[in-house]
């Protein structure tokens, strides 16, 4: 498993998040191997064991996209034992995994955000200044939260308002800044030094100890503020990554260029922001047309 780890981190290029999923997925999978066969090696386990395993996380309700990526993980480490010789076929093959539910990705209003910030106390020292530019570089640029906590000083060109953000796969990409984030960044890096003069940190975000920003942190800072302006289940760096585009689309914006934006692959990662905003033409001809 250490050879396929490395081939998916040199090779495939993955992130060190979808790694440790994978990681996850396969040690899960060979503790039930262990308890249930009482089989010490994956490699030994044939399509019907596979199966049941599927069977039993079904059982235990697990979301259907957790199964898909976990049979996924599967998929992916037999297909490399194939090609290293050491099995003749992939027993994952005819593993059908359940059927996806349809989720339309969370949003904020855009009413909201602007809420959010006008009606949030931030503290006026280097700890408020970084909690307000957290949220105003997720929402007004539509990063990953491991792009967030990548970022890196020289990733800033205020002379021409853009930042440079390394994205799935490795792949670079320049997102603009508008008049309002560019302004907070300026005045978050002021703050920065001012707190932090001998620092040397290339992280544009370090923790009150120096260190670089970790993911719980921005998760909390976003449960934090978001939770006074949406009712959402799940307050998470990725709905404001959703609002970016969902806003960005009900306003006209080409769904090319926010494929582009949001460093999609393909334009079927996108195409779902499109539902949210069938959804709202829907409302709206209901609230507004007399025959409806």
């Amino acid at each position: 498993m250490e050879l396929f780890f490395k081939y998916l981190q040199y090779e495939k290029r993955f992130s060190p998040h979808t790694i440790t999923s994978y990681q996850t997925d396969l040690c899960q999978f060979q503790e039930y191997l262990k308890e249930v066969y009482d089989l010490e090696d994956i490699s030994q386990a044939d399509h019907a064991i596979i199966r049941s395993w599927v069977v039993t996380l079904v059982q235990k309700d697990l979301d259907s996209r957790t199964i898909h990526r976990k049979i996924a993980s599967l998929r992916s480490f037999f297909r490399f034992l194939v090609q290293q010789g050491k099995l003749e076929r992939n027993p994952t093959l005819r593993i059908k995994a359940p059927k996806l539910a349809k989720k339309l990705p969370a949003f904020i209003e855009e009413d909201a955000f602007t809420q959010l910030l006008d009606q949030s106390e931030f503290s006026a020292d280097y700890k408020g200044f970084r909690e307000r530019l957290i949220l105003e570089l997720l929402y007004g640029t539509g990063m990953r939260l491991a792009e967030l906590t990548n970022l890196k000083l020289a990733d800033i060109h205020l002379a021409s308002s853009t930042l440079k953000v390394l994205g799935k796969g490795n792949k670079e990409r320049i997102l603009p800044l508008n008049t309002s984030l560019a302004t907070s960044l300026s005045q978050y890096l002021v703050k920065r030094q001012e707190a932090f003069p001998n620092n040397n940190s290339p992280f544009l975000f370090v923790t009150d100890k120096e260190a670089p920003l970790y993911p719980k942190y921005v998760y909390r800072v976003v449960k934090k503020y978001m939770s006074s302006v949406s009712t959402a289940v799940k307050n998470s760096p990725h709905v404001l990554r959703h609002s970016f585009a969902t806003h960005l689309l009900n306003r006209g914006a080409d769904l090319g260029a926010i494929k582009d934006l949001l460093g999609h692959a393909s334009l079927a990662a996108t195409q779902v922001y499109t539902h949210n905003s069938i959804e709202k033409l829907k409302a709206v001809f209901e609230k507004a047309h007399p025959k409806a």
